[in-house]
């Protein structure tokens, strides 16, 4: 199975920050950005990684994040020229999914929860079996997101972008399952009214052939769009508190890999030794000696 990290846009929300530097770039707490996300997809078991960014900033991700082998993992690169839609990484990435299943989850979107793994891994498989999952989130303003109608059942019925008036408060997030035929999918959809290829679309092909599940991320799950000052700062105390609390951290690659047996454990302590005088090389030093 394929992962996409999409990590373009202008950031234009967190100006000033983001006149200079990718959004995806940013530190939570004690980490960039883009090492939640990829995480996420690790924790999926997904080790071929696209990551797709503005032709500025990819040979940013390229330094900062190298061919992937600190993470045990194989890390590939793709520009999207101007921000065109969330589809469109299907069509940027088609050589590189090769006719398999693909993840895709958005650079600036953090999730955190227990039990999240075993989600993330029964969307794989599903995923591997023809069919899609996406993650839904209850949240206060879901006119700014996708929005997921359902049933009296509790079965979705249909999504609608950024709807004046949200049919419920649950909002699609940016994390998405889909199985081999994606980008033969992605192909069809036609720019929207703002000129873009909507993710929406792509998801409203599956959930009319009965081919995708929304998987809800109730009491015990976070999920931060850290495009905006106040859920940045919300994330990053969040992985703070976790971390000066209980000695740990949140969404950490290394330490997935390490558990995962992807990378030795002398790769473990020469990244640790990389940042050894950072509280996140101590906390890497502290998985050796636990």
């Amino acid at each position: 199975m394929k992962g996409i990290v999409l990590a373009g846009g202008s950031g234009t929300r967190l100006y000033p920050l983001t006149i200079a530097c990718s959004k995806q770039m940013l530190p939570v707490y004690d980490k960039p950005m883009i090492f939640y996300p990829i995480c996420t997809l690790m924790n999926a078991g997904i080790r071929d990684i696209l990551v797709i960014s503005t032709p500025a900033d990819i040979g940013k991700f390229e330094r900062l994040l190298g061919d992937g082998s600190d993470f045990g993992v194989r890390l590939s690169y793709a520009v999207q020229p101007s921000p065109d839609g969330l589809a469109e990484a299907f069509l940027i990435g088609k050589e590189f999914i090769g006719g398999k299943a693909c993840a895709m989850v958005l650079g600036d979107n953090i999730f955190y929860g227990r039990g999240l793994r075993k989600h993330l891994l029964r969307a794989a498989d599903d995923a591997e079996h023809g069919r899609s999952t996406i993650f839904g989130y209850r949240v206060p303003d879901p006119e700014r997101f996708g929005v997921v109608e359902f049933d009296a059942d509790g079965n979705a019925v249909s999504i609608e972008e950024k709807p004046e008036h949200p049919k419920s408060d649950y909002c699609v997030t940016g994390l998405y399952f889909y199985p081999s035929d994606v980008c033969s999918k992605a192909e069809t959809i036609r720019p929207s009214a703002r000129g873009e290829l909507e993710i929406t679309d792509l998801n409203s092909i599956y959930l009319s052939e009965g081919r995708l599940k929304v998987q809800l991320l109730g009491a015990g799950y976070r999920w931060w769009d850290t495009g905006t000052f106040d859920s940045l700062m919300d994330a990053a105390k969040y992985v703070q508190a976790k971390t000066l609390h209980y000695g740990t951290t949140i969404c950490s690659p290394e330490a997935v890999a390490y558990s995962s047996g992807w990378i030795t454990r002398g790769k473990l302590s020469e990244i640790a030794d990389r940042y050894q005088k950072t509280s996140y090389g101590r906390y890497l030093k502290s998985l050796l000696e636990g």
